[in-house]
C-alpha cells in the first residue's frame, strides 16, 4: 500500500520507476482483506492500482518478481532468477511478515502447517482460508451445527478477522496474551468494553492467555482451556520485514532505522517506507503514517525540501458491529486524562491534553466525534475548559452538526469534507482523494458527503 501511495505521489516526476512486487496481484488493501472473508467486498474491489494505471504513467510493474538481495556495491538488486537491476535509488516498501507463535503441533513432521491453521496476512492466505471456510459452514448448516474457529491475537487484525468469521456463521473465539483486547492501542477500561461488545456479538474472548499446544483435541491454552476448534487462524506475531537490509547490511532495529528524510542511517541512497520503516524508534503497522511516508518521500525524490516528523499516528479499526478510533499515544501520552467509560451502552471515550491542546485520544463505540476531535488533535486547537468534557459526550442523532469543508474525514489519506464534497460519486471520490481505500472507517460519512453543497454555503 506504501509503494503503491508513493506511484501515485510520483506521477508526473521525471523519474523512472520500477515497482518489484513478490505476489502476484497488483497492490491492494490489505486493510479490507477481512471484508473480503465476510462477503462484503470482492477481492477485486481492493486493488489500489492496476498494471494498467502504472503502464499509463509510464512506471514499470513486477508481479511476482522476488527480490533475493541487495548488492550496494553495485547499486543493484538480485532477483532470485539472477537477474540484476540497476537502481539509483531504492525504496523498501517491504511492509511486515508473519511469524508463528511458539505454539506447539502447528508444523506438522513434514514440515507443513497443520490443515486447520491459517496465516492472515496477505490476499493469497484470504483466499486459502475462505477455501477452507465454504465446504465447513456448508456442512454446519447441513447438520446443524456452527463450525469453530480460533483467532490467535486481539490486535486489529485479529479482531477484524473475528467478526468477519462471526458474520459468515462461525462461533469464534478469540485468544489474546495480554491483559486486555488491543493492547498496543487501547488501556485496561476501554480493552474490557470491546471485549463486552464481542461477547454481546456472540465471540468469546480469553484475554492473558496463550496458546500452547494443538491436538485433535483442539487448541489449548496455557490456563488449561481447550479450544476444541476446525480452524485456527494466526494474527499474532506479525514483524518488519527486514530480511533484504540486513542482509545488506543495513542498520536494522525492529525495522529499517530511517532519518528524517526515510533514509536509511547507513546508506542515503536507500528509502524505507511503511510497516518496514523505524523512525525515531518507532515502526507503526498503520497505514495512514505509510502514506504519510511515501509522500514526503515522493517530495524528497522530486528534489523538494520535505521532512518526516513522524508524530502523527492515528489507527481505526473496521470490524462490522465495532467501532475504535486512537489518534497518538492514548496510554503513554503524557498530560491531563478526560475520561468517561459506559461498559454498559459499550462505549469509551479518553482525551489526553497537554496545555490545553488534544496530543491523544481512544474512542470505543459512537464515533460521532471522532472528525472533529481529529481535526482538534491534527491543528493543536487549544480547548476552553468545558470543551474536553463537551466533546466525549455523543453527538446528538437528530441535530448533527455540518462538517466544515476542512474538516478531516479521512484519516488514512488525509481528505477534508470539502474535498469530498466536490466529488459526484463514491468512485470518482475513491479515485482522485483515495477516501475509503484504507480502512473503510470513513465510507459512510462520504457517502452522505458525496455532492452535497458547502458546508459554508
Amino acid at each position: 500500500m506504501a509503494a503503491a501511495r508513493l506511484a501515485e505521489s510520483l506521477v508526473g516526476a521525471d523519474v523512472r520507476l520500477t515497482v518489484l512486487a513478490d505476489e502476484h496481484h497488483a497492490p491492494y488493501n490489505r486493510i479490507l482483506l477481512s471484508a473480503v472473508l465476510e462477503g462484503t467486498h470482492p477481492a477485486d474491489a481492493l486493488t489500489l492500482r492496476s498494471p494498467a494505471w502504472f503502464a499509463a504513467q509510464g512506471f514499470e510493474l513486477r508481479l511476482g518478481a522476488r527480490v533475493l538481495e541487495i548488492d550496494r556495491t553495485a547499486s543493484e538488486v538480485v532477483l532470485v532468477d539472477g537477474e540484476r537491476i540497476a537502481f539509483d535509488r531504492l525504496v523498501l516498501a517491504c511492509g511486515s511478515i508473519p511469524s508463528l507463535p511458539p505454539v506447539r503441533g502447528l508444523v506438522r513432521r513434514d514440515g507443513t502447517l497443520d490443515p486447520r491453521v491459517h496465516p492472515f496476512r496477505s490476499l493469497g492466505d484470504c483466499h486459502r482460508l475462505d477455501a477452507a471456510l465454504g465446504p465447513l459452514v456448508e456442512h454446519g448448516l447441513s447438520a446443524g451445527n456452527a463450525p469453530r474457529a480460533v483467532v490467535v491475537g486481539g490486535g486489529l487484525l485479529g479482531l477484524q478477522v473475528a467478526r468477519a468469521l462471526s458474520v459468515r456463521g462461525v462461533s469464534t473465539e478469540v485468544v489474546e496474551g495480554a491483559d486486555h483486547l488491543l493492547a498496543r492501542q487501547l488501556g485496561p477500561r476501554a480493552g474490557a468494553v470491546l471485549a463486552r461488545d464481542l461477547r454481546r456479538l456472540g465471540t468469546a474472548v480469553y484475554t492473558g492467555a496463550r496458546a500452547v499446544r494443538l491436538t485433535d483435541a483442539g487448541l489449548h491454552l496455557d490456563n488449561g482451556a481447550v479450544l476444541s476448534t476446525d480452524l485456527v487462524v494466526l494474527t499474532a506475531g506479525g514483524r518488519p520485514s527486514t530480511a533484504l537490509a540486513r542482509r545488506a547490511g543495513l542498520m536494522v532495529g525492529r525495522g529499517v532505522v530511517v532519518d528524517r528524510t526515510l533514509a536509511s542511517v547507513t546508506d542515503d541512497r536507500i528509502h524505507a517506507i511503511g510497516d518496514c520503516a523505524e523512525h525515531r524508534r518507532r515502526t507503526t503497522g498503520f497505514v495512514a503514517p505509510a502514506w504519510e511516508q511515501a509522500e514526503v518521500l515522493a517530495r524528497v525524490l522530486r528534489g523538494e525540501d520535505a521532512e518526516y516528523d513522524g508524530r502523527r499516528s492515528v489507527a481505526r479499526l473496521r470490524a462490522t458491529g465495532l467501532d475504535v478510533a486512537v489518534l497518538g499515544d492514548a496510554e503513554g501520552a503524557d498530560g491531563d486524562v478526560v475520561e468517561v467509560t459506559n461498559p454498559i451502552a459499550g462505549s469509551h471515550r479518553r482525551l489526553v491534553l497537554h496545555g490545553g491542546r488534544v496530543v491523544a485520544a481512544a474512542l470505543v463505540g459512537n464515533l460521532s466525534r471522532v472528525g472533529l476531535i481529529t481535526q482538534l488533535y491534527d491543528r493543536g486547537t487549544l480547548l476552553g475548559p468545558d470543551e474536553p468534557g463537551r466533546l466525549l459526550l455523543p453527538e446528538p442523532a437528530d441535530a448533527p452538526a455540518p462538517l466544515p469543508d476542512d474538516a478531516e474525514v479521512c484519516a488514512c489519506a488525509g481528505v477534508t469534507a470539502g474535498e469530498i464534497r466536490a466529488c459526484s460519486s463514491m468512485g470518482e471520490c475513491a479515485d482522485v482523494t483515495r477516501a475509503t481505500t484504507g480502512c473503510g472507517g470513513c465510507a459512510d460519512v462520504v457517502r452522505r458527503l458525496v455532492g452535497t453543497l458547502s458546508a459554508a454555503t
